[in-house]
């Protein structure tokens, strides 16, 4: 059995949890936390603090990671990497390559395993994006997401001061992907809309708070967003949920006379549930890699397929035909 350790119990730990517990060769070591341990209600897995984890370095094959990437995982991947193999969901797109590197520093020196970036947008909506890419070359590929809730916005728009709550909504501009799929010209910077709702601790703060949300890097600064003030009763009744969706569509093609359309869509009930599943996937690739001693920081597009699955390669070709 892959024994993991879940490093954070938030939405994605619990998550995490939920989907070791479907797995037939994987089992969870415990929970990681911060917090204090005995505040930690777990499906039944044991509760250790962070600062155990040096304690258990020889009983746990691989850590999921489970922090904020702008909070958490910046630091802490390539400082557990010097100890452990590990998974993370790091998802500041435009400094991915600047957190790859750092990490596979640290996992070459200390011949470690850590799959980064391993969610579904960055993850497997990269590696269909290259797919996509390298099967039609002459075309475009544009990535819509929503309608539904977005984790690393939630996340940051919740920590700026005077923020109780945040639930980031990304909604798809339905006319732009109409055209795209059409072979039309479109600004793509028009792609999405954030709505951001909000309870905040004083009214009187609206102004900076919405200001500062606005302006969050990586996030928010450059995209059009709308804040919106609401009650903790109006979160907790509409906005308790964690949908999200996403599209990749590619339009190409092959002759002057031929187009063609490439498109890979998910639906979610629950955002963190799913990518947490896709962390757990990449975690038995991990364990995969380190056991053939490959070494370094990897991402999606460097994984293979089969590596991702508990079945083995003469079943999963056998499901192929």
């Amino acid at each position: 059995m892959i024994k993991i350790g879940i490093v954070g119990y938030g939405n994605l730990g619990k998550g995490v949890e939920l989907a070791i517990a479907k797995q037939p060769d994987m089992e969870v070591f415990g929970v990681f936390t911060k917090r204090n341990k005995e505040n930690v209600q777990t499906q039944g897995s044991i509760v250790y603090h962070y600062d155990e984890l040096l304690d258990y370095k020889e009983q746990i094959d691989v850590l999921v990671l489970c922090g904020s990437s702008e909070r958490d995982l910046r630091l802490q991947s390539p400082e557990l990497a010097k100890n452990f193999n590990l998974v993370d969901s790091f998802d500041m797109h435009a400094i991915i390559l600047d957190h790859v590197n750092t990490v596979d520093k640290v996992a070459l020196t200390n011949n470690t395993t850590a799959i980064v970036s391993a969610g579904w947008d960055p993850g497997i909506f990269s590696l269909q994006k290259t797919i996509m890419d390298a099967i039609l070359t002459d075309g475009e590929t544009l990535s819509f997401w929503g309608p539904g809730i977005s984790q690393g916005h939630s996340d940051v728009a919740g920590r700026v001061e005077g923020v109780k709550m945040a639930r980031n909504y990304s909604i798809p501009n339905e006319d732009n992907l109409k055209k795209f799929k059409k072979g039309k010209s479109i600004d793509a910077k028009n792609n999405h809309h954030k709505i951001c709702y909000v309870v905040v601790e004083d009214d009187n703060e609206r102004n900076r708070i919405e200001k500062e949300i606005k302006n969050i890097p990586h996030y928010f600064k450059g995209s059009s967003t709308t804040v919106k003030f609401i009650s903790k009763e109006e979160m907790e009744k509409d906005h308790s949920n964690w949908p999200q969706g996403g599209r990749i569509i590619r339009t190409a093609k092959t002759s002057d006379d031929n187009n063609h359309i490439i498109e890979f869509t998910v639906n979610l009930d629950s955002n963190p549930e799913f990518t947490s599943s896709v962390m757990v996937a990449y975690a038995r690739a991990t364990y995969k890699m380190h056991q053939r001693k490959e070494y370094g920081a990897f991402t999606a597009l460097d994984v293979r397929g089969q590596d991702l699955s508990n079945k083995s390669r003469e079943q999963l070709i056998k499901e192929m035909l």
